[in-house]
């Protein structure tokens, strides 16, 4: 979702080709992706006019991202290097609760490095 809305961002669209060269993933795995997606409502995917977010799916996007930066955060806050935070909150977000979400949170606010 974080990357469809980046590339809806910049281009207007995202088209499978470019979701499938960014996940290194075959354009069969994205377009059963898309579908899926499609299917649960957050994403319109016309034929031959690339993907783009409903309403819905802009408002997951927009939790993923944050969840996302909020784990960066914490971990660059705990003294993980920029790179290293970034590349390993891409996993962390999508495994981690609410709870923790939340004390990571607090972490923040409290040592004053929120962003």
């Amino acid at each position: 979702m974080e990357l469809i809305q980046t590339l809806v961002e910049d281009y207007g669209r995202a088209r499978p080709g470019q979701l499938a060269a960014r996940f290194g993933v075959s354009q069969a795995s994205v377009t059963k992706t898309v579908r899926r997606l499609e299917r649960d409502g957050f994403v319109v995917a016309p034929p031959y006019r690339g993907v783009t977010l409903t309403q819905a799916g802009e408002r997951l996007a927009a939790s993923v991202r944050a969840r996302h930066r909020l784990v960066r955060e914490f971990l660059e806050a705990l003294g993980v290097s920029s790179h290293q935070a970034e590349s390993d909150s891409e996993g962390i977000e999508h495994h981690v609760s609410e709870e923790t979400l939340a004390a990571m949170r607090r972490y923040l606010e409290g040592s004053g490095n929120s962003g």
